[in-house]
């Protein structure tokens, strides 16, 4: 069996280093499987993708596609394009495509007009906002794929409203298989000890959404409430490039604001995991801070990972900033929400996708 593995931007690293960690072991045990790894080049900085490779024991990738930046249909267009070209030089049986960004669409559009066919880590999930460029993705996705790995029975219940009869793998989150992999080698970043701050004793913040950060007076107004709300404690901001442009035009006194670059996953994950609370409009850490139990208000209208609210640690505060005081109130107070672990986050959802490949499409041995 001949997969392709495709990554495109920073969250797919996560979700795919696992995949190629299980796949290896059944070579080892010598099952007839393999993979080529095509980095479709869309996160293109080393901070937003090389280092991850490194910290989390990713093969180098076997193509990069080097598409680089544009518009979302420019960077569609381009992928598809490249795509196309390198499942023509190198055929394989199935294309494997992780989460929701532009390459998770381009490549499946793709490989679904070669014939070839798809799976989906991380299918059936929904905002319902289509506002997002991912539910645009997720949706396009969703439509022609032919294997469903999905998260949560909400994910799996989406599918089937969606028509979707067959082909639904409830296999839990890969995205934990990393986090629980990485928790021994953790890495205190420069940026806690060079400003003196204790682990819990700070605020964690990270915003890229364009609902929060391309309005100036929006994003002033939010960093602003949150440094109100924040009772001294410092907030920890690693800037997202999207967000560092906007912020380079404003003019704001954030005094108790710690700003970093970006991080590498080892680093991060040690913020995430010994911060007071998180303020975030990511997906991710939304699931990440679920895990580690650490309290979580998410500046969104809605999440696609609603089992991080009903069963973990989160809580959807929105986007308007008048929304901010109240829960910070509550976390600072000490009264959050306890939360537990949504059900096969257990780390081991990678062997139940590479199991679940392995017998749909490598043949049994038949007796002699």
């Amino acid at each position: 069996m001949k997969l392709t593995i495709v990554a495109g931007a920073r969250p797919n690293f996560m979700k795919i280093a696992p995949i190629t960690h299980a796949i290896q072991k059944a070579q080892s045990e010598g099952i007839d499987i393999s993979f080529r790894l095509v980095h479709t080049g869309q996160h293109y900085d080393k901070k937003m993708s090389g280092d991850f490779f490194e910290q989390l024991n990713i093969p180098e990738p076997d193509n990069n596609l080097e598409v680089g930046s544009g518009s979302q249909s420019e960077q569609t267009a381009n992928i598809m394009v490249r795509f196309e070209k390198e499942l023509l030089e190198n055929p394989c049986d199935v294309v494997l495509v992780v989460g929701d960004v532009t390459s998770t669409m381009a490549c499946t559009i793709v490989a679904k007009k070669l014939g070839i066919k798809v799976a989906h880590v991380e299918a059936g999930i929904r905002s319902f906002d289509m506002s997002m460029p991912e539910e645009v993705n997720r949706l396009v996705t969703d439509s022609i794929t032919d294997y469903f790995f999905t998260t949560s029975e909400v994910a799996n219940d989406n599918l089937k409203k969606a028509g979707v009869e067959e082909g639904i793998f409830f296999v839990g989150n890969t995205m934990i298989d990393t986090l629980n992999a990485n928790l021994g080698k953790l890495e205190r970043p420069e940026v806690l000890s060079e400003n003196a701050i204790e682990d819990k004793e700070y605020l964690l913040l990270t915003m890229h959404r364009p609902a929060n950060v391309d309005a100036e007076e929006k994003l002033a107004t939010t960093l602003n409430e949150i440094a109100r709300c924040s009772q001294g404690k410092k907030v920890v901001f690693p800037i997202h490039p999207r967000t560092r442009k906007v912020l380079e035009g404003l003019s704001l006194s954030l005094d108790n604001f710690v700003f970093c670059e970006a991080l590498g996953y080892q680093q991060f994950i040690y913020l995430v995991k010994n911060a007071f609370g998180i303020l975030t409009d990511s997906g991710g850490i939304q699931e990440e801070s679920t895990v580690l139990g650490v309290p979580c208000l998410t500046l969104r209208d809605n999440t696609e990972r609603p089992e991080t609210c009903t069963v973990g640690t989160n809580e959807l505060i929105g986007t308007n900033p008048a929304n901010i005081a109240p829960a910070m109130e509550l976390l600072m107070a000490g009264k959050w929400k306890n939360g537990g672990v949504p059900e096969l986050w257990d780390g081991k959802s990678a062997e139940r996708i590479v199991s679940k490949l392995i017998e749909l499409h490598v043949p049994c041995e038949q007796p002699s």
